[in-house]
């Protein structure tokens, strides 16, 4: 018997292809003696050692991977509490009004929200540069932490609050040894997804960065205008697989914790 064509696995696959074949095409040319993007004329690593001698470039790395951890953690802190205020509170339509009101940033186009900011910072003095980029990262990474800790806390039953003080837990007890612990997989979500955001922004961050200060993400725009150089494709590369790496990591990670806690429902 001839097996059937299953369309839903040949659609996804040719979606993984046109989503792919131009980044191993970077890939690819980022090896290339030629110095462009047409004719393989033989096999260098001249463009990756050009990055890593690149001074600059390196410092724009360090500060994007700094606003990145900073932002991802202050998000993910305010965004746990806006989680927990939307969730304790006993109105629908004051709890409604609120989820609207995070969902704002999240559907909004970059362009509006990252003129917005700029706006607000001309307005209230604050200069553009580190600062500026930081408090952008949080407002917009902050929704999205909420929407990855809600679902958490709607999922747990409220008993297990109810026993908690009827054993005497205090408010700090229940929120660090009942709440927390629960939700835990809904803040590394939250984290890694504002971390994720953080790192790959353009469209806000070009708003809001100042002389003198630049992400990754501006600074490969800069660079892509100012004409094709296989330094770009290099530095893509290496971000490239140092996000599959990640990816691999907290897949195997997961794994494990998915494990041990098979291993400790079965006790």
């Amino acid at each position: 018997m001839k097996r059937k064509i299953k369309w839903p696995h040949l659609y996804l696959m040719i979606v993984f292809i046109i989503l792919y074949t131009p980044i191993f095409y970077l890939l690819f040319y980022s090896f290339n003696s030629g110095g462009t993007m047409h004719d393989f004329e033989g096999f260098t690593l001249e463009w990756y050692k050009e990055v890593f001698q690149d001074t600059r470039l390196l410092i724009i790395v360090l500060n994007t991977l700094i606003i990145a951890l900073l932002s991802a953690l202050i998000s993910t802190i305010l965004g746990v509490l806006g989680a927990l205020a939307i969730y304790y509170v006993r109105k629908r339509q004051v709890k409604n009004a609120l989820l609207t009101f995070n969902n704002v940033l999240i559907v909004s186009p970059d362009v509006i929200i990252g003129a917005s900011f700029l706006i607000l910072f001309t307005m209230a003095g604050i200069k553009l540069g580190f600062t500026s980029v930081l408090l952008s990262h949080i407002a917009f990474s902050v929704p999205i932490v909420v929407l990855m800790v809600l679902p958490k806390l709607q999922e747990m039953s409220p008993t297990l609050v109810d026993a908690a003080r009827d054993l005497g837990a205090s408010q700090w007890d229940v929120l660090t040894k009942v709440i927390l612990p629960f939700i835990t997989p809904g803040i590394f979500a939250g984290f890694f997804m504002a971390l994720t955001y953080s790192l790959d922004d353009f469209a806000v961050t070009f708003f809001v960065t100042g002389n003198g200060f630049s992400t990754l993400s501006v600074e490969i725009y800069s660079r892509a205008r100012q004409g094709i150089s296989l330094s770009v494709n290099a530095l893509s590369t290496i971000i490239f697989l140092v996000t599959i790496l990640l990816v691999i990591g907290y897949y195997f990670v997961s794994q494990r914790n998915n494990r041990l806690n098979g291993m400790g429902g079965r006790k």
